[in-house]
């Protein structure tokens, strides 16, 4: 069995600006301290469901099944474990009535709760809608079969999700409120989301398919987890519209960390101007002043640059002026993150994990573009007849858009720039995020202000359940976890 060291220490790629990020210098130093010194080894044998003996097997067409190899994990759970719960939103009633528990119960365990109904199956576990006795407060509660971990060989994967959730506080991930074990199962209990995920959400719309405007503002939200992650020297590698799950007041949350890849990362300030920050795949001009000016004179635009005859002095002032006027940009991109394992699902797959050239941070960048893709048009762009005819055409066929429905040149380029099939030259493969951030297709988003934003579609409230009482109901699920 061969294994690949997975190394990231050179500080390239994503850049944010301290206006536009949802988190603190403060809170990235704590998260970021739980993955100091972690040696992390990827097995690239032992895939399930995906290769085997070199080939490529057919599967049903079920996109809800992930591709994964084993990993081989020499890191403790402890080590992230002791990242401080700093939760984002202050007045979250969850926690209040887990720190009340707690106060009366010491530790809790399976008996504290009572499950509802099974909301979702995942490829390691069952989740259920889980009440904390007492309370009215409702939980994902994710149960995971220790045997059934062992035999399919995705233990490590399960460790993987445990390792990862305790140290994410952001506003598009999800919060781990505590997790416990019996003999035979373990139990993480997270945030429940009513609105279901985006792929459920989609074929509710007219066509299938999300108006521009509703899809800007989830994959606007999703590159944002998508940097945070990446800041802490997580690959995600998993993103698809079935693990983005729209919780009660409408906003986004990212879900199923057991195909992450972690990595070490290390962040650097680096001083640029806003010059610096256009995108070279991108037809458009990406200043402000471009959208409003004629006079502007930024390569992408039409203006020729020998009609500025502006007087040399004039133009050292400009240039001295332009110097004080730079910004520091952190830089905390896992570019140099490395891993040969199959992982992920077929239709979001990169060329180069089909192809087996190794992988990095950028896989995360094509399964955005993917994912927007399906947001827009009601299905990814490589689907084929089976699963080995999609591979195929991820890797030979070009991309194509459908005719119908009408999509923005602004949302067709970006999508363009991020499914280049070559890593090296695709969209954000050196500054990550903040390549994607600056082009057009989000000019007129807020970063700073979008959980401001009104969310296109706000889940009804769902009823659980009658009245709540101290002592499990009769509406609560009989099963034997011991």
């Amino acid at each position: 069995m061969s294994f690949d060291v997975l190394t990231a220490s050179v500080p390239v790629g994503l850049s944010a600006s301290s206006q536009n990020s949802l988190y603190s210098a403060t809170v990235y130093a704590e998260a970021k301290q739980s993955f100091t010194n972690t040696k992390i080894s990827e097995s690239s044998t032992g895939v399930d469901k995906s290769v085997e003996s070199g080939g490529i097997s057919e599967l049903p067409k079920s996109r809800k099944s992930s591709s994964d190899s084993d990993i081989s994990d020499e890191s403790s759970f402890s080590s992230l474990a002791s990242a401080a719960y700093k939760p984002h939103k202050g007045n979250d009633s969850r926690w209040e009535a887990i720190k009340m528990a707690r106060s009366h119960h010491s530790v809790l365990g399976l008996k504290h709760f009572g499950l509802r109904k099974q909301i979702g199956c995942g490829d390691i576990g069952v989740v259920y809608l889980s009440e904390l006795c007492g309370t009215g407060s409702y939980f994902a509660m994710k149960v995971m079969n220790n045997a059934a971990l062992v035999n399919k060989r995705k233990l490590i994967r399960a460790q993987t999700e445990r390792e990862i959730l305790p140290s994410l506080d952001h506003p598009f991930l999800p919060t781990l409120y505590t997790h416990f074990e019996t003999d035979k199962f373990s139990f993480l209990v997270m945030e429940y989301c009513p609105g279901g995920d985006l792929h459920s959400l989609r074929q509710r719309q007219p066509g299938r398919y999300f108006p521009e405007d509703a899809a800007r503002f989830y994959v606007a939200e999703v590159l944002l987890a998508l940097e945070y992650l990446h800041m802490l020297g997580i690959i995600y590698r998993d993103l698809k519209s079935e693990n983005v799950l729209v919780r009660e007041d409408g906003h986004i949350m990212l879900s199923d960390f057991d195909l992450s890849l972690r990595c070490a990362v290390c962040p650097t300030l680096v001083k640029s101007s806003n010059t610096n920050l256009v995108p070279k795949n991108s037809s458009f001009c990406v200043q402000p002043d471009c959208m409003v000016r004629p006079t502007c004179i930024q390569p992408a635009c039409f203006t020729p640059r020998f009609l500025s005859s502006k007087p040399k002095k004039e133009k050292k002032l400009r240039r001295k002026g332009d110097m004080c006027n730079q910004i520091s940009r952190l830089l905390a991109e896992p570019t140099s993150a490395r891993s040969m394992s199959f992982v992920g699902t077929h239709e979001y797959l990169a060329p180069e994990i089909i192809k087996g050239e190794g992988h990095g941070s950028v896989v995360d960048w094509w399964t955005f573009g993917i994912f927007l893709y399906e947001l827009l048009f009601g299905r990814t762009p490589f689907r084929g007849q089976g699963n080995r005819a999609t591979l195929f055409n991820v890797v030979g066929q070009p991309l194509k858009f459908l005719e119908s429905p009408s999509v923005s040149f602004a949302a067709r380029d970006l999508i363009r720039g991020l499914l280049v099939k070559e890593p090296q030259h695709r969209l954000a493969y050196r500054r990550g995020a903040t390549e994607v951030k600056q082009h057009p297709f989000f000019l007129n988003v807020n970063w700073a202000l979008i959980r401001c934003t009104n969310p296109p579609d706000i889940p009804k409230p769902v009823r659980v359940g009658d009245d709540v009482s101290e002592q499990p109901s009769d509406n609560y699920l009989k099963i034997d976890f011991f």
